[in-house]
């Protein structure tokens, strides 16, 4: 007999990227890179600290509930009001408030079988149907998602771009998905890596919140680097919002992270200078990579998907003995591959030299 919920049963718990403490306390080593959750090399934006270093003071206080200083940002940048968006303690909590505020019991939700594995562990914690449907090509096959969509189809997640493929769907492919889709279903468009989209025909999502059943995810946890404060927002219709409000637990983004948040949005030059690290890091590693004479899918992210050939968390298992912590994609169902985040020109050698050695 067990006290638990039938459905957790049967959950695969998500697995984070390694830390670096833990590995260099595990190996003994003195210097460790981590380039495996997709993490901004360059830490988070001086002015950012700056305000966490202001706001330290006030830690005694709870947050403002409604985060209007980090709304009012927001909206402000985009063209849109305060009621178009809403906070969460990251993307991956929005999604289950997503999950919650709107699919029934007895509804189900579609999405890619590679791609972010929140979308089906938080289905799944909250006992709803998941269909999964197999990339393309190493992108969304957005024909085989309609097909199946029934009528108990209420959300389908899109992860543009993908992770951890690195591929996106072009402003043509998702309008012409979106052209017949259901009244009764809500699309929701991950964009977590649509900062560092180097390519001309890349949707501009904001465009549909007024006219489609759309939901928006963006964060702070990449080019911005405040993963560790954990700040995503949804961009929707007011009226999707007023009801996400209602499942929304009051207190979900801190003190300190609503404040990081809003002084990020004000350094556009440390935003220059990631995206400028980021491109110029992914050509070093395309080339040494063409050089070596191993494959890998083209991104328009902050990290590359190597096909090494081998099993990968062997390849992840030996390039910790060297320090370096990569992403296997054995739980992604990519045994061969291994996720790497671009990071600094010193981290991007390192990571090639050990991969040299290894392989």
């Amino acid at each position: 007999m067990t006290l638990v919920r039938k459905n957790i049963l049967s959950v695969a718990p998500y697995q984070a990227g390694k830390p670096i403490e833990e590995t260099k306390r595990q190996l003994g080593l003195k210097e460790v890179i981590k380039l495996a959750s997709n993490e901004n090399p360059l830490g988070p934006s001086p002015k950012a600290r700056e305000a966490i270093k202001k706001n330290l003071t006030q830690i005694n206080r709870y947050p403002d509930s409604q985060s209007f200083y980090l709304k009012k940002k927001l909206s402000r940048a985009m063209n849109l009001q305060g009621s178009n968006i809403v906070l969460g303690n990251g993307s991956d909590e929005l999604v289950d408030i997503i999950i919650k505020t709107f699919v029934e019991d007895d509804e189900n939700i579609i999405t890619a079988d590679t791609t972010f594995l929140e979308y089906k562990i938080i289905s799944q914690v909250n006992g709803r149907q998941i269909i999964t449907v197999p990339l393309g090509y190493f992108k969304y096959d957005l024909a085989a998602i309609k097909k199946k969509i029934n009528e108990k189809t209420k959300l389908i997640f899109i992860s543009n771009p993908n992770n951890p493929t690195g591929t996106y769907l072009t402003r043509l492919e998702l309008e012409d998905f979106m052209n017949d889709l259901p009244a009764n279903v809500i699309l929701v468009l991950d964009e977590a890596y649509d900062t560092f989209i180097d390519v001309d025909d890349f949707p501009n999502s904001l465009k549909y919140i007024d006219s489609e059943n759309v939901i928006i995810l963006k964060t702070f946890s990449k080019a911005y680097g405040l993963a560790g404060l954990r700040v995503g927002y949804a961009i929707v219709r007011p009226e999707f919002g007023a009801y996400m409000e209602r499942v929304r637990q009051p207190f979900n983004v801190n003190l300190l992270a609503q404040a990081a948040a809003v002084a990020a949005l004000d350094d556009r030059k440390f935003l220059r200078k990631t995206r400028r690290v980021i491109l110029e890091g992914k050509n070093y590693l395309y080339d040494s990579l063409n050089s070596l004479g191993i494959a890998y899918v083209p991104s328009v992210t902050n990290f590359i998907l190597i096909d090494v050939a081998r099993d990968s968390v062997s390849i992840f298992k030996e390039m910790l003995k060297y320090g370096v912590i990569v992403r296997d994609m054995k739980q992604y169902g990519l045994k061969n591959f291994i996720r790497v985040t671009i990071g600094t020109k010193k981290e991007n050698e390192r990571f090639i030299k050990v991969l040299k050695k290894i392989l």
